[in-house]
């Protein structure tokens, strides 16, 4: 890479922005691009990276070697359109990411849920045991103040995505998965096409670890919440010690125990106005979205949990429907704003309102809420006695964050 010029189309998307870190550390000459301003647009920045705000043919250099996108950019995008017309060869984000990983000793972090905890905690483990690991993963880790941890060793660590069959771009000699449970419906039609993808990742490992190895391994008490987080650890140090079986399980332990968490993951925010907590978290998916109520609930014990919800894709939405109205009727008080559409067209039988009258039915208390304005005015009023919750996939944090100024 040293002395190539790449240019990124979606920089600031959470596994651009660290693989445009490893190309700079590589010797690269690196810029790229974004539709807004982000807490990882800002990180770039600071870390001498130029970005974009706002997308133009005119941003792309001439004498680009390559143009990498995310895969959340379309084929019309117009600096994809220039790319194209100065005859830059162009890679999608996760197969560029796999040729970044090639010939290394790889970890690939796959599942439905905990993906990202879990990748951070294995790159942490290596760390703090002297291995030196390059991690990318999808979050910030506050230890790293980045997505990204640069390391000499040939070890590698990544978060992979199922996004479709984006994780086939790897050949891992340590696979860990940390669970299965249907998703990314717009893609897989069934439960049973999301399961064969697995499989099909599971096939050009090396080594595969699951929870019929890493269910009953021991670990320490964490500082984080929830019986998953525990599972997430017990993944992490299962494939952990799958690569690096030298390595004392003492040093381990007591890396996890020191673990703090990534960016919107359970993460505490601070006290509001008139007196609530707000956390935020990432949970887009009925089972997270269960499973985080559940572990505030146990965090909690006899505080009122309320819940600001932005559902992610009417797809999703609709084909898990159910499971979402059962997860969000947990809190004591939910708040669903507008589904956040992306690249699909409006679905009138999976609308915010809709999805607040389910909760209703099975017993919850949900309202529909139609902007982030109304949600950071809503959260100014919680007292004392209330836990605030932003959750979702979205953009639904800055709402909480614009209640704490």
């Amino acid at each position: 890479m040293k002395g190539k010029k790449i240019y990124m189309v979606g920089i600031g998307g959470i596994g651009m922005s660290a693989l445009v870190q490893w190309y700079k550390a590589q010797g690269a000459e690196v810029e790229g691009s974004d539709r807004e301003a982000s807490p990882t647009t800002k990180m770039l920045e600071e870390k001498g990276i130029s970005v974009h705000i706002g997308q133009a043919a005119s941003n792309v250099p001439e004498d680009a070697d390559m143009l990498v996108y995310s895969a959340a950019i379309q084929t019309e995008n117009v600096e994809r359109v220039r790319g194209r017309e100065l005859g830059i060869p162009e890679l999608i984000y996760p197969e560029a990411l796999g040729k970044a990983t090639e010939g290394k000793r790889l970890i690939a972090v796959v599942g439905t849920h905990g993906k990202t905890t879990t990748t951070a905690m294995i790159g942490k483990m290596l760390e703090d045991a002297g291995k030196d690991p390059t991690v990318v993963v999808g979050s910030i880790v506050p230890q790293w103040h980045s997505n990204f941890r640069h390391g000499a060793s040939d070890i590698f660590v990544v978060e992979a995505c199922e996004y479709r069959k984006h994780f086939l771009a790897f050949h891992p000699d340590v696979l860990v998965v940390t669970n299965v449970e249907w998703d990314h419906t717009d893609f897989y039609k069934t439960p049973e096409e999301f399961a064969t993808a697995f499989d099909e990742v599971r096939a050009q490992s090396k080594s595969v670890i699951d929870s019929s190895i890493y269910g009953t391994l021991e670990v320490p008490e964490l500082k984080l919440p929830g019986q998953f987080n525990k599972d997430n650890a017990r993944a992490a140090k299962a494939g952990v010690l799958a690569l690096c079986p030298d390595i004392a399980q003492d040093v381990l332990d007591e890396s996890l125990k020191n673990f703090t968490g990534t960016w919107r993951r359970f993460e505490y925010k601070g006290t509001l106005s008139a007196g609530a907590e707000l956390y935020d978290d990432y949970a887009h998916h009925p089972t997270s979205i269960q499973k985080t109520i559940t572990a505030a609930r146990e965090k909690f014990p006899g505080k009122k949990l309320v819940v600001f919800f932005h559902p992610h894709l009417y797809s999703r939405t609709r084909d898990l429907f159910a499971g979402f109205a059962k997860a969000l009727s947990g809190a004591d008080e939910t708040y669903i704003l507008p589904v956040y559409a992306a690249r699909e067209a409006y679905d009138e039988t999976a609308t915010h309102d809709a999805l607040a009258d389910a909760v209703n039915k099975q017993g919850g208390n949900a309202h529909g809420i139609n902007s982030f304005e109304e949600v950071t005015e809503k959260l100014k009023t919680l007292e004392g006695n209330v836990i605030a919750f932003t959750m979702g996939a979205g953009d639904v944090y800055k709402a909480g964050e614009a209640a704490l100024v």
